[in-house]
């Protein structure tokens, strides 16, 4: 016997329809390509949104077809957030730090064939536009004045929307229908694709809205630094919507002072990032003595969020930090670290050091750890396996792609080893292929790292594990310093020294210019193991 309940169908086009008709008033504030500051509410990105669906219709767009992005976080992105996958076709958001060639790769796998972009992505469409085939309207997002001297053969984006109705009815479909497509490259190979579905965006909305995880609602003021290219900025642009917050968008201001005075000048309650972005963040606070008074929350995810970055927003600007985790296979998010009764009730140093955990699985997220037989581990937070996931809102398989090897028994390995303790909480001590193995015992590099980040001089660290003739494997640490500092290897090591365990200390530290990172911004440790590999068996 079935309930007798109607049978609505969840759609990503419902999330703006209720923010129009509820949360009319609030505002979207974004900083724009071609300089400025633009200003409108969920009434006005509603009406904008139905305009876009009337100009993907009149350049052919039907249902299922890829639609790609090239942009920042704008309004007018957002706008195509709902316009694309609310009239059936599939988001596509491609992330503009990726090689050209990974780029090329991922218009053609995608078959993309309508590309809105920002001003500052012209010249690198410019360069690869022969390698499109699939590829039959390009709209850049500015407006009429803007509009630049090109060999691409560009449609204003603006210009289109002017031209276009606002009445267009929002087709209804089934809700597994595919809406958005992200591609992720934390995997070996060429980047793979994860499809999502209606369905499965606004339940991971819902989701993230509620007080357990991100707490969004009418009263918060959402800066999502993480950009609209990665994960759907982490899923923010719906579930802010869904709850009616005000929502700030940063454009391509990423560096310390033009977020600190978005953040200032609109009053941002809760940001979300990943660490290198915060750390220039904090850094122009120290410099200008400058302090984030209307900070609540910050949301760090994307790598481990160091305790020094904890205690610096913490005790310097009164604001809580939500350790999280997730991936592009999660849509993305898995954990939170928000607060509850259990850490309210530990001092403030324990507190810290519970924050450093990525937090427990949000409502809809089920998380296990596995040995390499598949058996289960205990959860008493010391035994570490990897980690694996299901879930409504989790990948069951990748775009065009039928390698399997990621999932096993109806759960998704997510490549990471992580311990959970006896109240829920999951740790990540490394990824796999990171983790070092010394003399038969595990060293995690992450904490190492965490806890090397701590000291001042330090601006970014790496410990990698290399060749050993006698432990098979020996921590490696890589610094870069802050400017103008200084510091010897011994100094660094007798700072480790009462911090961790006697055989988890690194036999050697170099000071390096720069480490290599992802396009999104994580360590390139593979590229450091081999680079390094010689270090201890020279």
């Amino acid at each position: 016997m079935h309930g007798l309940m109607m049978d609505t169908q969840l759609s990503i086009s419902s999330i703006l329809r209720h923010a129009e008709k509820v949360h009319k008033h609030c505002e979207i504030v974004s900083r724009k390509p071609e300089g400025g500051i633009f200003r409108y509410t969920y009434a006005d990105a509603g009406r904008r949104a139905r305009q876009a669906a009337n100009v993907l219709a009149q350049l052919g767009v039907q249902q299922q077809d890829r639609v790609a992005t090239l942009a920042w976080n704008t309004h007018r992105h957002y706008e195509l957030y709902f316009a694309v996958s609310g009239s059936g076709a599939i988001l596509h958001t491609v992330n503009p730090r990726l090689f050209p060639e990974q780029i090329v790769y991922i218009l053609n796998h995608a078959e993309d064939e309508v590309l809105f972009l920002d001003l500052q992505f012209v010249p690198l469409i410019e360069a690869i536009r022969d390698q499109l085939p699939h590829l039959k309207h390009i709209v850049l997002m500015v407006d009429k004045a803007s509009m630049p001297d090109s060999k691409l053969d560009l449609l204003c984006y603006e210009a289109l929307l002017e031209a276009a109705s606002a009445e267009y009815e929002w087709p209804s479909f089934d809700e597994n229908l595919a809406a958005t497509l992200c591609y992720t490259s934390g995997t070996t190979g060429n980047p793979k694709g994860v499809l999502y579905s209606h369905r499965s965006t606004v339940i991971h909305a819902l989701a993230s809205v509620s007080n357990d995880a991100l707490g969004v609602c009418n009263r918060s003021s959402v800066l999502p630094v993480v950009p609209m290219f990665h994960v759907n900025a982490w899923g923010v642009p719906y579930a802010a919507t869904a709850g009616g917050a005000r929502l700030v968008l940063p454009g391509a201001g990423m560096d310390g002072a033009s977020l600190y005075e978005l953040i200032d000048s609109e009053n941002v309650s809760l940001l979300l990032g990943v660490p290198t972005v915060w750390l220039g963040l904090l850094q122009y606070c120290d410099q200008e003595n400058r302090k984030l008074a209307s900070v609540e929350e910050v949301v760090i995810g994307g790598s481990a969020a160091p305790m020094s970055m904890i205690r610096a927003f913490q005790e310097k600007h009164d604001a809580f930090v939500i350790h999280a985790w997730g991936m592009t296979e999660l849509s993305p998010m898995g954990t939170l670290n928000s607060m509850n009764t259990y850490m309210a009730g530990l001092s403030q140093e324990e507190r810290y050091k519970l924050q450093t955990k990525q937090g427990r699985p949000i409502y809809g997220i089920e998380i296990r750890i596995v040995d390499d037989a598949g058996q289960e581990l205990p959860h008493d937070g010391k035994a570490f396996g990897r980690l694996q996931v299901r879930g409504p809102w989790v990948a069951s398989s990748y775009y065009k792609h039928d390698d399997q090897s990621d999932w096993q028994d109806g759960w998704f390995d997510t490549g990471d080893v992580a311990t959970l303790d006896a109240q829920g909480y999951m740790n990540i001590v490394d990824r796999a292929k990171d983790v070092i193995k010394s003399g038969g015992e595990w060293i995690s590099s992450i904490d190492v790292e965490n806890i090397a980040i701590g000291h001042d001089a330090v601006a970014e660290c790496a410990v990698v594990g290399v060749p050993h003739p006698k432990w098979d494997e020996r921590p490696l640490l890589l610094v870069v310093l802050n400017p103008g500092a200084s510091l010897t290897k011994e100094a660094m090591l007798e700072y480790l020294a009462d911090k961790i365990v006697k055989w988890w200390m690194p036999d050697e530290v170099l000071f390096v210019e720069e480490l290599p990172h992802t396009p999104t911004g994580k360590l390139l440790k593979r590229q450091l193991r081999d680079q390094y590999q010689s270090v201890y068996t020279q």
